[in-house]
């Protein structure tokens, strides 16, 4: 009976791995299709307060709906042609960049060999491409273009959801019935909760830090602030190493530019950012209710980024919390959302085992 039993719960797994492999191969295809289907999810849950706050102001809903449309609108726009600008006058200012780059190589180079410590050209400039970034830069330019169409369409999808989401409530008790199911029906409502929760205090995190890294370069004196506090703030929705990647650039440019004081006041205030936000404030609002391993950040960082592209990266955390929720409302595959999870200290293990695994 035993081995009859390892051989039901081995087939399982075989099948669960089947289905996912199916399951990231479909995704994987449709990748830009589903891309902007949840980046309009994701602008819906950051519509979601403003809306209700104009509801309670006695404003009709469908008229909410469209002022909240409008402003999302006009910020993406808005934003869209500074960073845009921003970038184009980076194009064009390459060409002396890569001029001060050569005087700084240059200096370090003297100052290296007055310590006996040789360095050729070929070491340092061959390995830093100035055409490689002209053309990334250019490519982003073209890309602003087509994605004004995409932007159309996220904003007539982000519409249709907001139009939606005052029956989706009673919808979802009409699935899951009045009764026998009250409690998955409450479990699933505060699961909708907390990811709102995340989402909004991530975004306002993220405003938070765009703001403060633009103001901190702008007093600088580093080139184009918008577009790096943009970036910013769109890193910081990446967990852990998200400020880090965003300042790399940055810290570049001040050095070829001013040198290494300035190099080193850019890298002072990214760290006092982004320990004081990321590491101080942001953990003592959200609390531990979406807690997720450091490992699990890490690989989910890199699986949803792979199958969706940015939107995986910027929207790896809720995705995976959306699993782990659905993992643990399951007995038989509570111990996946276990491995989810954050640490388990000794004094806080549950006292029940898992099903399936002896205690």
């Amino acid at each position: 009976m035993t081995e009859q039993n390892d051989l039901h719960r081995g087939t399982r797994i075989l099948f669960i791995i089947g289905a996912l492999a199916i399951i990231s191969f479909i995704v994987k295809q449709a990748q830009a299709t589903l891309a902007w289907l949840l980046f309009a999810v994701f602008l819906a849950i950051i519509g979601t307060p403003p809306l209700l706050w104009l509801e309670r102001k006695r404003i009709s809903y469908m008229v909410a709906v469209l002022l909240v449309v409008a402003g999302m609108a006009t910020v993406l726009v808005v934003t869209g042609l500074l960073v845009g600008a921003s970038l184009n006058s980076f194009y064009t200012d390459l060409p002396s960049y890569q001029v001060l780059l050569q005087k700084r190589i240059s200096s370090l180079q003297v100052l290296l060999a007055a310590n006996d410590i040789t360095i050729t050209d070929s070491l340092l400039v061959h390995q830093i491409d100035p055409e490689a970034v002209r053309r990334l830069t250019a490519s982003m330019l073209r890309g602003l273009g087509s994605a004004l169409f995409e932007l159309v369409i996220i904003l007539v999808t982000v519409t249709f959801i907001l139009l939606e989401a005052s029956s989706f409530r009673l919808k979802l008790r009409a699935i899951l019935g009045d009764t026998q199911d009250d409690k998955n029906f409450h479990l699933f409502t505060r699961f909708i909760y907390d990811i709102n929760h995340y989402v909004g205090i991530k975004t306002v995190f993220s405003l938070a830090e765009g703001i403060l890294v633009g103001v901190w370069l702008f007093i600088l004196g580093v080139d184009f602030p918008i577009l790096w506090g943009f970036l910013a703030f769109l890193l910081h929705y990446v967990p852990n190493v998200g400020g880090f990647i965003a300042a790399v650039p940055v810290v570049l440019l001040a050095f070829i530019k001013f040198g290494t004081n300035h190099a080193a006041q850019v890298v002072i205030g990214y760290l006092a950012v982004e320990f004081i936000l990321g590491n101080v404030l942001e953990p003592m609002l959200m609390g531990r209710k979406l807690g997720l391993s450091t490992v699990v950040v890490i690989v989910s960082l890199i699986f949803w980024g792979s199958l969706l592209g940015i939107a995986g990266v910027v929207l790896c955390i809720p995705l995976t919390m959306t699993l782990k929720f659905l993992c643990e409302n399951n007995e038989n595959t509570r111990w996946v959302a276990v491995l989810l999870g954050p640490a388990i200290t000794p004094e806080k293990a549950p006292p029940t085992s898992i099903k399936g695994v002896d205690q």
